[in-house]
């Protein structure tokens, strides 16, 4: 695999742009999905943040295989009770775009106090985490229904007292060749909080509703987090997971069962923020992942189809990173056969965009 051109998707100085997601369509059109919010440093913060009461998601195309984007983004949805993140955006086999998100509310203070601390608070503004929900579109983006509430997992501690938490997770669900749903979601056990293990749902109904199936990874020392899907030629379940307390080591996890039951999981070796999987034509796993130490940037492994080994060259696309405030890079084949990675960037600590960079096969 070579390194070919980059692209800026979008920017714009007012806005914080980051968490992206691509699809190719049928018809060669590609849409990238992402999470904007203001810029708040014209407005005096001393930084950025991923917690925002004025995020929401948008999407923006192209329909000359990525050379020109579309410049004023549609709006997939704004949650009406706070900021929303990450749209995580998967194509189903019917042509339906599914996306996962999740949502922070903004605290009066007169309720920061019953939360007992778990509100995190940028630039002393006090949210509580309000959970997932999906969006579905049936033309190709043009407009969205939803959102669809995910069941609570059991176990899951509350963020805010009586407020029910719906599943969520960042990454890539993936469509089984069964045509069954498959997604990895994160849980905060109430027994344990912070030490987030995952767990696994399943849907029959394309999204609108969702059955546990079983545990994919839970530690006492190691938190599992923000985790991608990908099913292998063979049939194998894959989750790339990002970790926390773990070096910022990767772990994959496999079932062989279709998530019936899963292998223990074991360390990739890898350092990434977070990942995403991409399977190939030829059946090789393509792994793509943020690099949030210096020089920060973008990077990518090429696996075996069995995603196996872990020990190729690493692919470098980008180390001109301005800070570790990157990545989350995803990744789809164009309708010509090349590789497009997305990912949020910044350069020189300046304006947060979404980028891309173009792989061919060799």
């Amino acid at each position: 695999m070579r390194k070919g051109e980059q692209v800026v998707i979008y920017q714009d100085s007012e806005y914080y742009a980051a968490f992206p997601s691509i699809v190719s369509r049928p018809d060669g059109e590609l849409l990238v999905a992402f999470r904007r919010a203001p810029d708040r440093r014209a407005y005096g913060a001393p930084g950025c943040t991923h917690c925002d009461p004025n995020s929401y998601l948008v999407l923006v195309r192209s329909r000359d295989l990525g050379r020109t984007w579309s410049t004023e983004p549609e709006s997939i949805y704004a949650h009406p009770l706070g900021g929303s993140q990450d749209p995580c955006m998967v194509q189903l086999d019917d042509g339906s775009l599914l996306v996962t998100s999740y949502a922070w509310m903004l605290l009066p203070a007169e309720g920061v106090e019953p939360a007992r601390g778990k509100t995190p608070a940028p630039f002393g503004w006090n949210f509580t985490f309000l959970g997932g929900y999906l969006m579905r579109s049936y033309d190709a983006g043009m407009s969205w229904e939803g959102p669809i509430i995910p069941p609570e997992v059991q176990g899951q501690a509350t963020s805010y007292p009586g407020i029910p938490l719906p599943a969520m997770n960042r990454g890539a669900m993936v469509q089984g060749q069964d045509g069954r749903l498959y997604w990895a979601v994160a849980v905060d056990p109430a027994e344990a909080p912070g030490r987030t293990r995952l767990e696994l749902l399943v849907s029959d109904t394309f999204g609108e509703q969702w059955d546990p199936v079983s545990r994919i990874a839970a530690d006492d020392q190691v938190v599992f987090n923000e985790t991608s899907l990908v099913e292998t030629a063979a049939g194998d379940l894959v989750a790339f997971v990002r970790t926390a307390d773990y070096d910022d080591h990767g772990v994959v996890v496999r079932s062989r069962d279709h998530g019936a039951t899963w292998e223990r999981w074991e360390d990739m070796g890898i350092v990434g923020h977070p990942y995403h999987a991409l399977r190939l034509p030829d059946d090789r796993v393509f792994l793509l992942y943020g690099y949030r130490h210096q020089p920060y940037g973008i990077r990518a492994r090429v696996l075996d189809p069995d995603c196996t080994n872990f020990t190729g060259e690493e692919l470098v696309l980008r180390d001109d990173g301005g800070s570790g405030d990157l990545g989350y890079p995803w990744a789809c084949m164009t309708s010509d056969g090349r590789v497009l990675a997305v990912y949020y960037f910044n350069e020189q600590d300046g304006p947060r965009y979404i980028g891309g960079t173009f792989l061919e096969l060799d």
